[in-house]
């Protein structure tokens, strides 16, 4: 069988046609009578169809266990045929339901993985320490590949059957016989060609040759648009927004909207209510009415049998050794293997006894001064012994029992930085431990610091080293003899444990609990003398230390004790030690018993039948089960007795809980629960009916140890005993338990000291429990199992679901190819009030990405089928990189910290917010609209005033003669030239910071009179002609713009093309002068060259242009035009194109350019002895009033500072103000940015410089949006130092339909601020609220109103006026309004709605209204305005036309942007839009590439928590692909645009299911 498979756009758009071509080659009929450049266009995207996961000749392997890969290279842990197969039914069973499922697009260098992760293999070899290894069915059959073909099979959330269920290709399909071809949804966006043929439908991946008809079944909303049964044409998909899907991003959008289209499966109860003032947060999940409820009754505590008296039992553990030690000197203790896994060396119980007390004697009299003895008996001691040393550490452990100091063994340190190594240093300082006991070797072995000193290790406290080898310790003198007394409640020794949260606890052992633990487990395993047992497992802790170091000591066994490095070179050295030793005992883990299976070949005569017990110490792992039996099935022929398997479990706190005890030859072995997965969900134990795949089969561990007593109860709450059919956590009772967390005495009381309450909560009997940390129950015959363990509980929406079992699921879909078995981890997150599940995997250097992404989609599907749960995140990290434990296995809390932290650098991730997130609250229905009149009535009757706002009057404001003289600027630049012919009016700066060029008053009066005479001879203009003027920042400009007035033409100024960027920016220029209808270009000769070239030639055609003119060379012509001064439509200045492609140029009459001028002239109060220092780009909005206008009208002198001057020289703007002691200067955002992130830590070198800002009285920031408080504010902050007043620095407020609405100016108030609460905002309200409250938004006054402007706030739907404090649309009534926009489509309405409207109720005086297209609100303050009144402060919140309406809620972006930005310090730039009603996030990562999917779960989770918004997708960007206007205003419009043409080039783009 041979498959297509292909690739979604993972590479850049050229590498993608290549392949694209590659593989359709066969398959493309070639069209007749179509232009091949045509065909060339199409592009037939398919949905990625899945590589199939094993050819036909693999899985035909006959062999019933796969050949061993070098040394255990695949830990089958978790393995169960059961589970297999139910995986594979479950697969199987989404066959029908096909689904197109967008892939990732990624950047090709973001796999490359660094040379040093291929060289090293990772350890795959091992899981972390309690896992069970399981091994694998013989290879599925055939069939079963099959059925897992399609990555389309997406986890379909719907009821089978149902109608909604899309074709799996969505995008390509056939249609029903010849005639039909299929919805190609992003061939030609807008041409239809007859007679086109479609490639046939390779998406289907069946077997059999036919191609059978995939019915397409159209997205409900009518989306694609079109399709006729009899036509073949190729119909054109429009989405919602009418942007036509001609791309392969808008492709993958489409079926990302597919897949999210699916019905969810169970009708979700809302968890929220919208209280409509307030959300009401809670997430108590409704109950469902048909969850399995416990019936039982209460149970009761079940005892294990009398622990035995025996007569010649020690009266401690110190006894024993000393008893063994003179009196059977010369018998074999513990047998230490070398690295081939052959008998090294063997410490004899002689030996052991000698050695110990000379280190006893060692430790408390030879460290110190025979008065200042370091240790005390009681003290602490750290043992740090390599696994391969079980000697050293033996000796060191009873060294520490016989001096009385209190031993805590932990591992070797391996690096400064170890995962979890900072909690082991919490643990060694809470212990108080200042002495460390180690070998010579590995004290050699540890970090050093270049000077020879062992490094401190992170988070560890300073410690001392003492080296125990034999040659360095003191002989003790005849009559110094240990103090041997009977065991009592004193502590023994410190065993560690990791928390779930990844935190350490030492748990204290007592010298009873220790010597009660010994005989209990003599007795449960009857131990007799001269045993010889085998230890597989860590001896430093557990099981491993209980039988080997301390029963073994009891009894006189003998341990032979096999390390784990050996075990990863030869798996089955552990088989042979029993077979050469005839060992009794042996003590595993199930991956012990897998890794013998997998080397077992290796070794035909090995006999186990010396066994009476192989003790699978972690029995209590539900996958334990099928190793036990696999294991049995394969060594029963070598002599291995069924009864001799022998489950057990343990926890630190209560030692050992159980354990199977031997069984009698012949006798019938123990049953199987086979629990049902969705009862075990709701903590019910329900034998397994309904549905086989979702079964999970536990075998017993045995019974209650001897003298100790069980109860099981429920996990969380009080301790209330559980009902007899009711999973619970297993509490013990027997002296043999730990006594305690060392050092918490809090988290001890939960733990240690439970007492069991029953249903009405008084206590069952006085004795204390211990609590075990497993779940489990207590089945027939008193037999305990174990489902499962506390720290991998995941209880999701009110169902407790099990980590191990999650990671059991996700390794039985075929994972061979793509990731590494035992290297997986699953845990739960706290996202927006539930846990969601991660699942995180190392993915093999090999895989491919469809292998991958193949085999996410079929986990996630496999997971929802089985236990009925989402996974809200997959990563996929590559080889090695996953923070270790010392034994191998995955660490799970600092996995998760890094994710959290986003620092685990995933190579491949799939998040599923909208399949797991099912407690958003109820989306906004809009309530039918109040009329106008009635909210009017309202507010009158709530005594609220109506929300407006006005400056001061204009004419009561008396001024000089000039402006009564002199309507028009033209006249009063004449005026000026013949007044104060020298006065200079401009100063341009270059980056140096000196001055380039000057205009006086006469000079810009003769420039002005020569470019007019040009324009009438050259260009031969007629008054009342558009001149387009194409200059740089600078004085050319202004005299360009007066020379225009001079002729009687109308100025209108555009930002020159970009020689860089021509392709972007010259469209740009080329559409004004098309929108004006320029009849001519001023320019310089630079740009007119460019203008002309064959670059641009590329982009526009350049023979269309008008005339155009260099006025760099102008002769010297005296010639004067007399010019009429034209009143109307006579200053035309172009604005920014705010919507794609509709320029809009606006027209100002003179009469408005002298209003404006006068207000701010009074607002600034600018007189000619003034000078103002201008960073502003010229062309457009205040920036290009203050630029061109103001100094001519109000005679004050402007230093003009181009700001991408600032580029090469950041100083150059505060410098410049510093110089000239400028009172007044006015920038833009992006200025004060740069400012702000280029020169924040250089304060001291700008006091070097002579850098002082104290002259400053206003710094006012020119923007027509929503003030950036927190950019402000640290701005203030930063130059505070070199005397910026904390209240100089203030921003205006002005949109297209007016220039100036608010301006700080001189005299009245500071700017106010507020917080508002952000959930109000949404639903349109405004809600006053404390600092620091939750949600809460910081809004800053835009400045103060100018004179002679009237503000109103109005509902946008209605046009009634609203109350004070309502957010509403800012409308405004002023003289310098803009008269209306200049466009070729002369439309009326749209002219009268923004530029002359009325309120619908409410105003008698029919005042003309322009509406500024900002949502905002007026709030009276208690301050006092100039004017004696109390003063109304205007709070812009954002624009109307970029908020976007999710959820029936409106949202600004700048809010979801500011949350995004918060949370990775990577995140350079945010971008919010929405597309057909999916959030995409667009993000700019400065960091390195590895860190651009750690951002996809943390842009998902904030916008989740903050916003209650689902993000649908996410894409990172390099750093400055968000486009900013002149203003650092982002253009959301353009980068969307953008975005759906595929033209960003994003590093990652992720799609949320």
């Amino acid at each position: 069988m041979s498959f297509l498979s292909l690739v979604l756009g993972d590479i850049t758009q050229k590498g993608y046609e290549k392949k694209r071509a590659k593989l359709l080659a066969p398959y493309v009929p070639q069209t007749q009578g179509v232009d091949p450049a045509l065909q060339k266009e199409s592009k037939p995207q398919m949905p990625a169809p899945s590589a199939t996961p094993a050819s036909a000749s693999s899985s035909s392997s006959a062999s019933k266990f796969h050949r061993a890969r070098s040394g255990g290279a695949r830990d089958e842990r978790y393995r169960s045929d059961i589970h297999t197969e139910a995986v594979q039914a479950a697969l199987a069973k989404h066959k029908e339901q096909k689904m197109a499922l967008p892939m990732p697009t990624k950047r090709r260098s973001t796999f490359v993985q660094s040379p040093a992760d291929a060289c090293t293999p990772p350890d795959t070899s091992s899981a972390s320490e309690d896992e069970g290894s399981l091994r694998r069915q013989a290879a599925l059959s055939a069939a079963l590949h099959q059925s897992l073909q399609n990555a389309e099979s997406w986890i379909n959330r719907s009821i089978q059957g149902s109608s909604t269920s899309s074709s799996a290709s969505s995008t390509l399909s056939h249609g029903e016989g010849k005639g039909t071809s299929g919805s190609l949804a992003d061939v030609f966006a807008n041409t239809r060609i007859e007679n086109f043929s479609v490639p046939p439908d390779v998406t289907a991946t069946t077997s059999s040759s036919s191609a059978r008809p995939a019915a397409i079944d159209l997205p409900p909303s009518g989306i694609v648009k079109g399709m006729h049964k009899g036509s073949n044409r190729s119909s054109l998909m429009d989405t919602a927004d009418g942007v036509p899907v001609s791309s392969r991003v808008s492709t993958k959008i489409q079926q990302l909207l597919n897949t999210l289209k699916r019905p969810k499966r169970p009708p979700l109860k809302e968890f929220f209510v919208d209280d409509f003032e307030e959300i009401v947060e809670g997430n108590i999940p409704q109950p469902d009415p048909n969850q399995p409820k416990p019936e039982g009754r209460q149970m009761t505590p079940v005892k294990g049998e009398p622990l035995g008296v025996v007569c010649n039992w020690p009266p401690a553990l110190e006894a024993a050794l000393q008893r063994w030690g003179t009196t059977q000197a010369k018998c074999p203790c513990l047998t230490a293997l070398d690295v081939t896994g052959k008998p090294v060396y063997t410490l004899t119980y002689g030996k052991l006894w000698s050695r110990s007390l000379k280190l006893a004697y060692t430790l408390l009299n030879k460290l110190g001064t025979k008065n200042e003895p370091v240790l005390k008996p009681g003290d602490r001691v750290a043992l740090v012994y390599p696994n391969n040393d079980p000697v050293m550490f033996m000796v060191a452990f009873y060294g520490c029992l016989l001096a009385e100091v209190i031993p805590v063994p932990i591992e070797v340190p391996l690096t400064r930085k170890d995962a979890g190594g900072q909690q082991i240093g919490f643990l060694l300082g809470s212990c108080g431990i200042a002495l460390a006991l180690t070998t010579e070797v590995c004290l050699k072995g540890l970090p050093k610091t270049q000077n020879g000193e062992i490094v401190q290790f992170k988070g560890w406290p300073r410690l001392k080293w003492v080296v125990t080898d034999s040659k360095y310790l003191s002989k003790s003198p005849k009559d110094w003899q240990p103090n041997i007394s009977a065991a009592g409640t004193e502590p023994a020794y410190i065993e560690y444990k990791t928390s779930k949260e990844g935190s350490v606890m030492g748990v204290t052992v007592s010298r009873i609990a220790m010597l009660s633990h010994c005989q209990a487990l003599s007795q449960a395993c009857n131990y007799s003398e001269g045993e010889t047992i085998v230890n597989v497992l860590d001896f430093k802790k557990d099981a491993g230390l209980w039988h080997g170091i301390l029963t073994n000591v009891m009894n006189k066994l003998h341990t032979i004790s096999v390390p784990y490095s050996v075990m990863k070179t030869c798996p089955l050295s552990w088989v042979q030690r029993v077979h050469a030793h005839k060992a009794k005992v042996a003590l595993v883990k199930c991956r012990d018993l897998h890794w013998a299976m997998m080397a077992h070949r290796d070794q035909r005569d090995v006999s186990l039948s010396s066994l009476r017990m192989l003790i699978v110490t972690d029995g209590a792992n539900p996958w334990s089960v099928s190793s036990c039996d696999a294991f049995l099935s394969l060594f029963q022929s070598h002599g291995l007795k069924p009864e001799a398997i022998c489950p057990c479990a343990t926890s630190p706190e209560a030692m050992t809980i159980a354990i199977r005890r031997p069984g009698v030859p012949g006798a019938p072995l123990p049953g199987r629960a086979i629990l049902s997965m969705n009862g075990l969900s709701f903590g019910v134990i329900r034998v397994n009916t309904e549905d086989k795949n979702s079964a999970l089969t536990v075998q017993d561990v045995g019974h209650v140890m001897p003298g100790g007593m069980m109860c099981i109860v429920k996990p969380d709450g009080p301790p209330q005993l559980c009902k007899t059919d009711e999973i619970g956590e297993i509490c013990v009772s027997s002296r043999a338990g730990g006594m305690m967390y060392y050092g918490l005495a809090g988290v001890t009381k939960n733990t240690f000291e439970v007492i069991p309450v029953n249903s009405a909560g008084s206590p069952v009997g006085e004795v204390p429990f211990v609590r075990s940390g497993l779940l489990g129950f207590v089945g027939p015959g008193s037999l305990v199992f174990v489902v499962g363990k506390m720290d991998g509980l995941l209880t999701v929406s009110g169902r407790r679901h099990n980590a191990d079992d999650i990671v059991a699921t996700g390794l039985a879909v075929e994972s061979i190819k793509t990731v590494y078995r035992g290297r997986i981890a699953v845990f739960s997150v706290s996202v927006f009030y539930d846990e969601r599940i991660v699942v995180v995997a190392e993915q093999r250097p090999d895989a491919s990405e469809e292998d991958s992404f193949q085999w996410m989609s079929r986990v996630l599907q496999a997971i929802d089928s089985i236990h009925q749960v989402g996974v809200y995140c997959l990563a996929l990290v590559p080889a090695n990189t996953l923070p270790k434990t010392p034994l191998g296995g995955i660490h799970i809390s600092q996995t998760k910290q890094h994710f959290l932290e986003g620092s685990l650098h995933p190579c491949n991730i799939l998040m599923c917010p909208h399949t797991c997130v099912t407690n958003l609250p109820k989306p906004r229905q809009k309530q039918p609209g109040v009329g106008p009149a009635s909210v009017m009535v309202g507010n009158l009757v709530a005594g609220k005033r109506i929300a407006q706002a006005s400056g001061r009057d204009l004419g009561q404001i008396e001024d000089n003669d000039l402006v009564k003289k002199h309507q028009f600027l033209t006249e009063v630049l004449q005026w000026r030239a013949q007044a104060t012919p020298d006065h200079p009016l401009f100063l341009l700066l270059n980056a140096k910071g000196t001055t380039v060029c000057t205009a006086t008053c006469l000079q810009l009066h003769k420039k002005a009179e020569r470019i007019a005479s040009v324009l009438c001879d050259k260009g031969h203009l007629n008054a009342g002609d558009n001149v387009v003027l194409l200059y740089p920042p600078g004085i050319e400009l202004i005299t360009a713009f007066y020379g225009c007035l001079y002729a009687g033409c109308i100025p209108v100024t555009v930002r020159p093309p970009h020689a860089q960027s021509l392709t972007a920016t010259l469209p740009t220029v080329r559409m004004i002068v098309e929108v004006s209808k320029a009849a001519c270009i001023l320019t310089t000769q630079t740009l007119m060259r460019l203008l002309k070239s064959r670059e641009a030639a590329a982009a526009v055609d350049v023979k269309t242009w008008p005339t155009i003119i260099d006025t760099e060379v102008l002769g010297r012509q005296t010639h004067l035009h007399s010019y009429l001064p034209v009143l109307m439509k006579s200053c035309v200045d172009a604005l920014e194109f705010q919507h794609s492609f509709s320029v809009s140029v606006l027209q100002m009459s003179h009469a408005a350019v002298s209003g404006l001028c006068r207000a701010i002239k009074l607002q600034c109060e600018l007189y000619s002895s003034r000078q103002i220092a201008i960073c502003l780009d010229p062309y457009c909005g205040l920036g290009f009033v203050l630029w061109c206008l103001c100094s001519v009208y109000s005679g004050h002198q402007s230093i003009l500072i181009p700001p991408m001057e600032l580029e090469s020289n950041l100083f150059l703007w505060l410098s410049t103000v510093s110089q000239y002691k400028i009172r007044d200067t006015f920038c833009s955002y992006s200025v004060m940015e740069l400012c702000t992130k280029g020169l924040g830590n250089q304060v001291e070198m700008l006091k070097a410089r002579g850098i002082n800002l104290s002259c400053v009285r206003t710094c006012v920031v020119v923007a027509e949006e929503r003030p950036r408080v927190s950019l402000t504010h640290s701005f203030s902050k930063l130059f505070k130092d070199i005397g910026l007043s904390s209240r100089a620095v203030s921003t205006t407020f002005g949109s297209r339909v007016n220039v100036a609405i608010c301006l700080q100016g001189t005299s009245g108030p500071d700017p106010t601020t507020v917080y508002v609460d952000l959930k109000s905002l949404r639903h349109d309200r405004v809600r006053l609220v404390e600092r620091g409250a939750p949600q809460s938004l910081l809004l800053s006054e835009s400045g103060k109103i100018l004179p002679g402007v009237k503000v109103v706030i109005v509902n946008p739907e209605t046009k009634g006026p609203l109350g004070d404090s309502h957010l509403g649309e800012i409308w405004v009534n002023s003289p310098h309004t803009a008269s209306g926009y200049y466009t070729i489509y002369d439309n009326e309405t749209l002219q009268a709605d923004h530029f002359n409207t009325r309120l619908s109720f409410g105003d008698a005086a029919q005042t003309l209204w322009a509406r500024t297209g900002y949502l905002g609100f007026v709030r009276r303050t208690e301050l006092t305005a100039a004017s004696g009144e109390r003063h109304d402060a205007l709070y812009v919140v954002g624009a109307l036309d970029e908020t976007l309406e999710l959820r029936g809620l409106r949202y600004h972006p700048i809010d979801i942007e500011t949350s995004v930005s918060r949370t990775h310090r990577s995140i350079a730039e945010c971008a919010v839009f929405t597309w057909t009603n999916l959030l995409v996030v667009v993000v700019e990562l400065c960091g390195c590439e590895q860190e651009a999917l750690d951002l996809v779960p943390l842009v998902t989770n904030v916008v989740l928590e903050e916003h209650y918004l689902i993000v649908g997708v996410v894409v990172v960007v390099d750093p400055g692909v968000i486009p900013i206007n002149s203003r650092g205003e982002k253009q959301r419009m353009h980068l969307r645009d953008s975005f759906l043409a595929d033209q960003l080039d994003p590093i990652y783009v992720a799609y949320n299911m």
